[in-house]
């Protein structure tokens, strides 16, 4: 009877514990016998592994003491080293591998077969109430943070697992890329996706209508920041629809500081994932980034951190250029504001990532100054030429692989762990 038992627990166990939530509804839903106590016990693990551990070990503990004194009375000694052999090899294939093997083999079967005197089992107070002391003793002989809630799954695990779909045609390869893109929305900050300080289109708040649906219509936008003093005194926003409302009553003359609404403010820091759930319940579209110092550092809309989701959207107005270009010979010609993460997918590189979170901020770090137009530099294996520089911005990178024509002639000065730079007439 133990031995029946310890079957029918290893059974259990193995099922259960290979038996998905997704799936166990799905049974629910067909009014598969034992579903609903199978959906608690996957859902709870925590409340019934232990205790069917605990059995598992007591039964195979009394029975193999009772067959081991059993053999001394009857054979001696010898009888009992035999009985211990015989022991190991029944236990060992009726009572794991066998039916651990038929789990898995008939997973839906085997699970919704042990549901429900598992769950009798994990509410059965006895049972729990040792298991219980059990571990509480385990903590205090060795103490750590013990688990408060069930097990979890790595971000690297589910793509794993959403890998391993895509190999096996279950979901196509768009849709693996639109789960990444989720499981990354989460930890994305606002800085990453804004659009940064001197790529922002504002107007002074002393202009007159006429002349700010003139730049919107110049620029394609419907909103723009109405500044003060200057950019970092950004008063409100102005909204072409109240503009042509205004226009269109023939107040044109008037100054934008009579029809601009309120800005919302948020910290380059905050999450994007809280920060579009925010915007969406406030019905904003628009908000201004601010810097630790409270200075203007860009501006976020609800269309960049939706792109984050779904790629870049593009409308009539945008002038689309590739963000990655490929060159013959293997290079790469990237836009300057391409994050450095994303470059190093493509490569398959490690180039550093701090306090920067572009490759022309990379740059910026690894020369220390502002380049020239054909300025070299050199980063974890890689040449980064700098392409197009305007004033005091990098346009576009081109990157390829560092050949000994690459490398300065005299020992480069280093400015951080693996990057070296040199200058190279344009």
């Amino acid at each position: 009877m133990l031995l029946i038992a310890s079957l029918f627990l290893a059974l259990a166990e193995t099922a259960l514990t290979r038996m998905t939530r997704a799936r166990a509804e799905a049974l629910v839903e067909d009014s598969r016998p034992g579903s609903r106590q199978l959906t608690w016990l996957v859902a709870h693990p925590e409340r019934f592994l232990n205790p069917v551990l605990l059995v598992v070990l007591l039964c195979q503990l009394v029975q193999a003491a009772l067959t081991g004194i059993l053999a001394y009375r009857l054979f001696g000694g010898w009888g009992v080293a035999v009985a211990v052999f015989v022991n190991v090899m029944i236990v060992f294939v009726l009572a794991e591998a066998a039916p651990k093997t038929w789990a898995i083999q008939h997973p839906e079967r085997s699970a919704l077969l042990v549901a429900r005197p598992v769950a009798a089992l994990a509410h059965f107070p006895p049972v729990v109430w040792l298991s219980r002391g059990l571990i509480g003793m385990a903590n205090v002989v060795l103490p750590g943070k013990g688990l408060k809630e069930g097990p979890f799954v790595s971000e690297e695990e589910l793509m794993a697992l959403v890998d391993v779909a895509v190999e096996e045609d279950v979901i196509e390869e768009e849709e693996r890329d639109l789960i990444s893109q989720i499981i990354e929305f989460g930890d994305t900050i606002v800085r990453e996706v804004m659009v940064p300080r001197p790529d922002m289109v504002t107007v002074s708040a002393e202009f007159r209508v006429d002349d700010v649906m003139e730049v919107m219509i110049m620029n394609g936008m419907s909103r723009v920041p109405a500044c003060g003093e200057g950019i970092d005194d950004v008063v409100g926003i102005v909204y072409a629809k109240d503009l042509m409302r205004a226009e269109r009553d023939g107040k044109g003359d008037r100054i934008v500081a009579e029809l601009m609404r309120p800005a919302r403010f948020v910290p380059e820091t905050k999450r994007i994932a809280s920060l579009l759930a925010e915007m969406q319940a406030d019905h904003v579209h628009l908000a201004i980034v601010v810097d630790e110092y409270g200075g203007t550092a860009g501006l976020v809309t609800l269309e960049d951190l939706i792109e984050e989701l779904v790629g870049e959207i593009h409308d009539e107005y945008d002038r689309e250029e590739a963000m990655v270009e490929r060159l013959p010979g293997g290079e790469l010609r990237v836009n300057a504001a391409m994050p450095v993460d994303e470059v190093n997918e493509l490569l398959g590189a490690t180039m550093p990532e701090g306090d920067w979170d572009t490759i022309g901020g990379l740059m910026f770090h690894v020369l220390g100054h502002v380049p020239v137009e054909g300025e070299l530099a050199i980063c974890e294996g890689f040449a980064l030429r700098a392409e197009r520089v305007q004033r005091r911005r990098i346009g576009r990178v081109r990157i390829s692989v560092a050949t000994a024509a690459d490398l300065p002639d005299t020992e480069p000065t280093e400015h951080a762990e693996g990057v070296e730079s040199r200058e190279v007439s344009s």
